[in-house]
């Protein structure tokens, strides 16, 4: 059996979990490589990768590169002695990284590829509403998440289920399945499997303003998917008009009411407790929301403070 000597590359919360669970099962983590600090929020204070926190508080060897191709870099990381490197949520990396251990370099990915290869593979599959999503471990290679897999693991997508829930239990899954990976090339079992580019492939494009804006033309479950799909973080958004006023509101939690109706397409319904948008098939009502400037808050304690006309549109 090959004793692994492993490098580790992450950046988000995500990343952590997987970590965590190597650690716990008492595999040797040599080095960890994590996005270098920014400043983020109001004012702009220096924040820290949730890697970066996990690996000061448990005193593993960090290096945080602006440039995966400088030479001090790559001489730093040759020096770790790594023979497999474990990648969860980082950046591309160039050959010169991805081919250095003799073990290679694996991934993990929050989807079934090669369906949601890109940046927000939870998001996507939510948004597009599937019923079924998981993991898969692969060798990287000199594309996107499109190398040779290994092991993939399959969860079913609950009805109600939004992207932060859905990604605890990714991120458990993954746990599970980078040991089970971890094994196989411990004990020299692999059988890589070449990805297929047939079909249609559904794509996880990187989340941005346009298309986390909500789009009150789509049907009602397409519209509820978005929402739940965009939950708690970045936020579906839409802009509320009343009168000469304008605000661009994030929804958080929405229910769904399908039902026939003669109603215009986009009509805003308000009353003491409640506010429920007409939609294609049905009624979105909105549950939790977040004006500009003010902390999230349900539809009622909104109302409770804040009175609407009878002139109340969205776009």
């Amino acid at each position: 059996m090959e004793k692994l000597r492993i490098v580790f590359m992450g950046t988000p919360e995500f990343a952590v979990g997987i970590l965590d669970t190597i650690l716990r099962n008492k595999y040797t983590v040599v080095g960890i490589i994590t996005a270098p600090d920014k400043p983020a929020g109001r004012g702009q204070k220096i924040k820290y990768s949730a890697v970066k926190e996990y690996a000061l508080e448990h005193g593993l060897q960090l290096l945080q590169p602006t440039n995966l191709k400088d030479e001090n870099f790559i001489s730093e990381l040759k020096s770790l002695k790594a023979n497999l490197q474990v990648v969860v949520a980082f950046r591309m990396l160039p050959r010169v990284v991805w081919e250095m251990p003799e073990l290679g370099t694996i991934n993990l990915h929050a989807s079934l590829l090669p369906n949601y290869r890109g940046a927000a593979p939870i998001n996507w599959a939510l948004i597009n509403g599937e019923t079924k999503t998981g993991v898969t471990t692969f060798f990287i290679d000199d594309k996107i998440d499109t190398g040779a897999m290994i092991l993939s693991s399959e969860t079913a997508i609950e009805a109600n289920e939004n992207a932060g829930q859905l990604h605890d239990r990714l991120m458990v899954l993954g746990g599970e399945t980078i040991l089970n990976t971890l094994k196989l090339i411990e004990t020299k079992k692999t059988v890589p499997q070449i990805q297929s580019d047939m079909g249609n492939i559904k794509t996880a494009h990187k989340l941005d303003k346009e298309n986390c804006k909500i789009d009150w033309n789509k049907s009602a479950n397409e519209i509820y998917n978005t929402i739940r799909g965009l939950s708690p973080y970045p936020g579906a958004w839409f802009v509320l008009k009343d009168k000469d006023q304008e605000w661009q509101i994030k929804i958080f939690e929405a229910t769904v009411n399908l039902e026939n109706h003669s109603e215009k397409i986009g009509a805003v319904f308000i009353n003491k407790k409640e506010i429920k948008i007409a939609v294609l098939g049905g009624f979105i009502e909105i549950l939790t929301l977040q004006f500009p400037g003010k902390k999230k808050m349900t539809a009622a304690e909104l109302l409770n403070g804040l009175k609407f006309s009878e002139e109340v549109s969205v776009y």
